[in-house]
């Protein structure tokens, strides 16, 4: 056995990488977030993923009480760290390429036998290096969760204790010439 089976990371061993693969579109005070990243996975499997509120709820910063799978499900949306639920209505959902709901899309796009999987996120101007950082973060849950070596979802104030947010915060800052916030990012509005 290896020392990697006998001692798997825990979700407190766990230290962001570098800003990379992020860009935003500048509209106004809603920017939109572009994340890129290469996922080891078929489409298949990171489409589960992406849709069943079970998966969800081990790495999105969101749980749902619903499946996102299907065009016109209403599911109730519930951010970390922000107790209301929003109503959130599936607008696109074709299996296993194309997933929109709200102000999120995701596409997913083969690459080998793995995904490269891209998220658009409308996002208040204001905080978009805290959702990248913070997305940065989910991806890497998410990866580690599809690899069957899950470290348990990492969102909200629990991203923000982790050694490396700050700096990561800053990086994704600089990289959209953007300040990093000072304050505590408001609750998630309805859209």
């Amino acid at each position: 056995m290896t020392d990697r089976e006998l001692y798997p990371m825990s979700s407190e061993q766990y230290i962001p990488g570098p800003a990379r693969g992020a860009q935003v579109r500048k509209e106004g005070d809603k920017w939109t977030l572009i994340l890129v990243r290469e996922l080891r996975h078929s489409p298949e499997k990171v489409w589960q993923a992406l849709i069943d509120p079970t998966h969800l709820r081990e790495w999105a910063p969101f749980v749902v009480d619903g499946s996102l799978g299907t065009v016109g499900a209403t599911v109730n949306l519930t951010w970390v760290g922000n107790p209301t639920p929003i109503p959130t209505k599936v607008t696109r959902a074709d299996a296993p390429k194309v997933l929109e709901y709200s102000d999120i899309r995701w596409e997913l796009d083969p690459l080998g036998s793995g995904t490269r999987l891209t998220l658009w996120h409308k996002i208040d101007r204001r905080f978009v290096a805290w959702g990248a950082a913070g997305w940065h973060i989910s991806f890497d849950v998410l990866d580690r969760f599809l690899g069957g070596d899950p470290i348990g979802r990492i969102a909200g104030a629990d991203a923000m204790k982790f050694a490396g947010w700050q700096r990561l915060v800053g990086e994704y800052a600089k990289q959209f010439g953007a300040e990093p916030p000072g304050g505590a990012p408001k609750p998630a509005q309805k859209s």
